[in-house]
């Protein structure tokens, strides 16, 4: 067997079907696209809108931001470059069923908020950054610590408590940070984390234009991930100003996974369409499927250049689903009422 058709066996697509009438429905995973493998059908729309194929040519102003063309071939991507893709994605989702299985036995505490469904996201972004790159995250941050580059066993011993976790056992779930990763913090707070990326990008451009301290990559970038909830907060926009106004390198990465706790989004917002608050500010705003990591790498390579050339920041929404409840405490029944089915197949 080839380890393209193993990885198609071992990461199938998941399905999600819905009745009649419901609002948000879960997406599909779909197989990992690779250079002879057959991709799985597109899913259908879920906030009332089509299908968006986002590409550098969105970015790049080619194409109107949130043009509803059809779907463009993939950048290219190596054998190599999808096993490491893949790998990362795999180890996300084990480390933390893992966490689960610890949780329910006793051995964790406190709350512990998984990112199982959202790996695409973590893995398409992070796994383009350079190590001198920054990463903000929230309290689901355990992946996104993975993905930069802490090395797992010193992400559990943190869930653990131990003293030879990331934070020496002071920080827990929601507040990983490495410095030597450059992962800036997991941030319990909603919207907390995004002030403190928007400063790191502007330490980034005032080493490399006043202190004269350049990289010959570019500008060092941020990405600051949070999810729909926070996208009401007043420090959102508040940031997504400064960061256009001063051209910081820095991407805005909305993790929509439809839900802020138990509140639908689709009730929370009056425009549900978060990507649009980009080009509010004069940014580029890009809509996602961030089920497809290969999309999600797409669109991160050139939101990535674009920072790191000093054209400025970039807001992309990621739309995705996460398959636990908002934390592992929580018994996730809010759901029920849309009868969400998570189909294998």
């Amino acid at each position: 067997m080839s380890a393209f058709s193993a990885v198609r066996i071992l990461f199938p697509p998941v399905v999600a079907a819905r009745s009649a009438g419901e609002k948000p429905s879960a997406p599909f995973l779909p197989s990992l696209a690779v250079p002879g493998l057959t991709r799985s059908p597109l899913r259908a729309p879920r906030l009332g809108r089509p299908l968006l194929a986002v590409s550098s040519d969105v970015l790049s102003g080619q194409k109107p931001l949130g043009s509803n063309s059809s779907p463009s071939s993939h950048a290219a991507v190596s054998r190599e470059e999808a096993l490491v893709l893949y790998e990362d994605m795999v180890l996300g989702r084990v480390f933390e069923d893992m966490c689960a299985q610890m949780y329910y036995r006793g051995k964790m505490f406190g709350f512990v908020h998984l990112y199982n469904g959202q790996e695409a996201v973590s893995t398409g972004f992070i796994k383009l950054l350079e190590a001198t790159d920054s990463v903000v995250s929230t309290y689901r941050d355990h992946v996104h610590a993975v993905s930069k580059g802490v090395p797992a066993r010193a992400v559990m011993a943190e869930l653990f408590g131990k003293t030879t976790g990331c934070c020496r056992g002071q920080g827990g779930s929601m507040h990983m940070f490495s410095s030597t990763h450059n992962l800036l913090g997991g941030f319990a707070f909603i919207g907390e984390g995004i002030p403190v990326a928007t400063g790191a990008a502007f330490s980034s451009k005032y080493r490399h234009e006043v202190l004269k301290q350049s990289n010959p990559k570019g500008l060092d970038v941020t990405v600051a991930f949070f999810g729909d909830g926070t996208c009401n907060n007043g420090q959102f926009f508040e940031c997504l100003n400064m960061a256009q106004l001063w051209k910081l390198p820095i991407i805005f990465v909305v993790e929509n996974n439809l839900w802020a706790i138990g509140m639908s989004h689709l009730r929370a917002t009056s425009d549900p369409e978060i990507w649009k608050k980009g080009p509010a500010f004069g940014m580029p705003g890009v809509h996602v499927d961030g089920m497809d990591v290969l999309k999600v790498r797409e669109v991160a390579m050139e939101a990535i250049g674009r920072a790191r050339r000093g054209e400025g920041p970039t807001l992309v929404e990621c739309e995705t689903y996460r398959f636990r409840g908002h934390s592992l405490a929580d018994p996730d029944e809010l759901r029920k009422a849309g009868k969400l089915e998570i189909l294998f197949i």
